[in-house]
């Protein structure tokens, strides 16, 4: 049986941000406003989330749901480049297209390759935006971490990459080192999460079903699919932008445009 939670329970679980603010005071980290605005955020956030999730449930519309999705893909994509330290050219389109292409066809492939039974077109919303979300989340982490170690590396290597090119050498060959240790970067939590899941931690959702009342084993597979869509649509949206921006610092000719990478510490500074 689930257990339904009150206001007053909330309440007490959002004072244990208490502990968080006593720990920044007592280090001097003066994270004290940036985790006051987190939590409101967060209420607020999930709050309106929550009544514009009743309302979509209730009317069970494809526009609606399809609207929904590209605001939630959107924000993704937009929330993926704020996070770059290093700007690469065309980043925000490169991440628009990636976030689009790589979490649309994984949530198409999840709903009807692998829920497609007749029972869940009764209540579509109820799984395409859960699980547009779940591959959002992931791939959005993915793609940030793999476009700003991508800026690092060619940075970090230009030297490097410039004796390649002078050597005769194409773009392919002074970039792929870049490329490579960007795509792995933006892969790593995935995979320790693959790594510890049901052993460290129990998933979000495989929780949410345990306290709903589910089967531990229907749980389990819900949530071995969910790893496996989350992990393709971070690798796909990684290694997308990733080549997408390799190919923006490169020319047909095989110069290196160092210059149209910036730094986010160098425009504030300039």
């Amino acid at each position: 049986m689930f257990q339904t939670l009150s206001y007053f329970d909330v309440m007490i679980a959002a004072s244990l941000i208490l502990i968080n603010g006593a720990i920044s005071v007592a280090l001097k980290l003066g994270l004290e406003k940036k985790l006051a605005w987190a939590a409101l955020r967060t209420i607020v956030q999930l709050t309106l989330i929550g009544f514009v999730l009743e309302w979509i449930f209730a009317v069970q519309s494809w526009p609606v749901i399809l609207a929904i999705g590209v605001v939630m893909t959107s924000v993704a994509a937009f929330s993926a480049v704020g996070r770059v330290d290093n700007q690469l050219p065309l980043m925000k389109i490169n991440s628009v297209i990636s976030v689009f292409s790589s979490a649309w066809l994984v949530t198409a492939i999840t709903l009807f390759a692998i829920i497609g039974y007749d029972g869940w077109k009764d209540y579509p919303a109820q799984y395409v935006i859960p699980f547009l979300g779940l591959v959002l989340g992931n791939t959005l982490n993915g793609i940030s971490l793999g476009m700003d170690k991508l800026g690092d590396q060619l940075k970090r290597r230009r030297g490097e990459i410039e004796l390649i090119l002078s050597l005769g050498g194409t773009r392919w060959e002074a970039g792929r080192s870049s490329v490579r240790n960007a795509v792995r970067t933006g892969m790593i939590p995935i995979l320790n999460s693959m790594l510890v899941v049901g052993l460290v931690s129990l998933p979000g959702v495989m929780t949410g079903q345990l306290l709903a009342g589910a089967s531990p084993v229907e749980a389990v597979k819900y949530q071995i699919v969910i790893m496996f869509i989350i992990a393709a649509g971070t690798a796909m949206g990684t290694i997308s932008v990733v080549l997408l921006s390799y190919q923006r610092v490169f020319n047909k000719m095989h110069q290196f445009l160092f210059d149209e990478i910036n730094s986010k510490s160098n425009n504030r500074t300039s």
